[in-house]
C-alpha cells in the first residue's frame, strides 16, 4: 500500500473524539477503529501523521492502563 492510498484510508475513517478532550484546547486526541487496527490523531491538527496500532496491542494497552490506573 502506497502512501497516498494509506492517507486516503484514514480520511474515510470515522473519528471519535476523545470525552476528556475539552473544548479549551490542549490535549485533543481522536481515535478511529477499523478491524485489524486503531488509529489515534491529534484532533487540533489532523494533517500530521497520527499513530496507527494492532487491535491486539491496542486491547492490552487498555487492560494495562484500566488495571494500573483504573
Amino acid at each position: 500500500m502506497s502512501l497516498e492510498e494509506t492517507a486516503n484510508s484514514r480520511n474515510q475513517l470515522k473519528w471519535l473524539k476523545s470525552s476528556y478532550s475539552g473544548g479549551a484546547g490542549g490535549e485533543c486526541l481522536e481515535v478511529a477503529t477499523c478491524l485489524t487496527a486503531i488509529h489515534v490523531r491529534d484532533s487540533k491538527d489532523t494533517a500530521r501523521p497520527g499513530l496507527t496500532v494492532g487491535a491486539d496491542a491496542w486491547a492490552m494497552f487498555v487492560r494495562y492502563t484500566v488495571h494500573e490506573f483504573g
